[in-house]
């Protein structure tokens, strides 16, 4: 193994106590409380250590953290009206809706019903056209992880050749979004790619998220290149057991690779560090006050 390991676990770490901090001083020279609501809709066990992780992590920085659950037959209309009610509760800064929801609900529906000010999963059409156009915008969690683990291996993307796999609404499209403000040379490659091993391989940064468990290989990467692995894959193991893999074949291109985060261990920690980031933004912008610059 050659490449370095991007500890996305450490960088968390050190970016949930420069939040805290500052949730700290909101509390000390404004009285001011930020706090995030996150509902969930039915029982996916998954969704549900997620969601108690994310407040879990708010409570422990200093916010205050409620929780919302429907069951999974909820009709639109009532996760709608929870939606308006927190949009309303000034006590509430930032909303987040678990995702995936019920088939019964239309998502956009309910993404697009969020106060945009406390959009802090930076879905909301508004913000999503605020990042496009380069105004300051809460912006997806996820892929604002990934820029700052990137910039742990290069302190300037500008003019770096970056490829994402995956075109998302919630990854692969915001995070070409936040690359094209970093001044990188950005391709978004996705399922029609032809010949994407090809494509990858004259890539300085690599960012794969496809859903696709250790799609990419070692003679997909550029000797040297900085891998960011999004992937969070559950494929079975020995004795019925499950293990998580992301959408990188970690033991092969570490051997290639310059640098690479690890599943778990890398963006995951990030996406939720980012959430109380947004959230304390969320918390600034409403209260009329200098948004951090952490």
């Amino acid at each position: 193994m050659t490449a370095r390991i991007i500890s996305g676990k450490a960088l968390a770490d050190e970016l949930f106590a420069k939040v805290a901090a500052e949730a700290g001083r909101l509390a000390r020279d404004h009285g001011l409380e930020p706090g995030l609501a996150v509902v969930l809709v039915g029982n996916n066990p998954a969704s549900e250590i997620y969601v108690s992780s994310k407040s879990n992590k708010a409570v422990a920085a200093g916010m205050r953290s409620s929780m919302h659950k429907l069951p999974a037959t909820a009709s639109q209309d009532e996760l709608l009206g929870i939606v308006r009610q927190l949009n309303d509760d000034r006590s509430v800064h930032g909303i987040l809706v678990q995702l995936p929801l019920p088939p019964q609900i239309d998502t956009h529906q309910v993404i697009a019903a969020i106060a945009p000010a406390k959009d802090v999963d930076g879905f909301h059409p508004v913000n999503a056209g605020r990042l496009t156009t380069g105004l300051p915008a809460l912006v997806p969690c996820t892929p604002l992880g990934c820029i700052r683990l990137a910039k742990t291996v290069h302190s300037s993307l500008a003019g770096l050749d970056a490829v994402v796999i995956g075109r998302s609404n919630i990854v692969g499209k915001p995070l070409a979004q936040l690359l094209l403000a970093e001044n990188a040379t950005v391709t978004i490659a996705h399922s029609r790619t032809r010949d994407l091993p090809a494509v990858t391989r004259r890539a300085d940064l690599v960012f794969a998220a496809t859903g696709r468990p250790q799609m990419v290989k070692r003679d997909w990467v550029k000797p040297g290149a900085t891998i960011i692995d999004v992937g969070i894959n559950r494929v079975a193991a020995a004795a019925g057991r499950q293990h998580i893999v992301g959408d990188v074949a970690f033991a092969e291109v570490a051997e290639v690779a310059g640098a690479l985060t690890p599943v778990p261990g890398g963006v995951g920690p990030m996406t939720i560090a980012c959430l109380m980031l947004n959230t304390l933004r969320a918390a600034c912008g409403i209260a009329g006050l200098p948004v951090p610059d952490l």
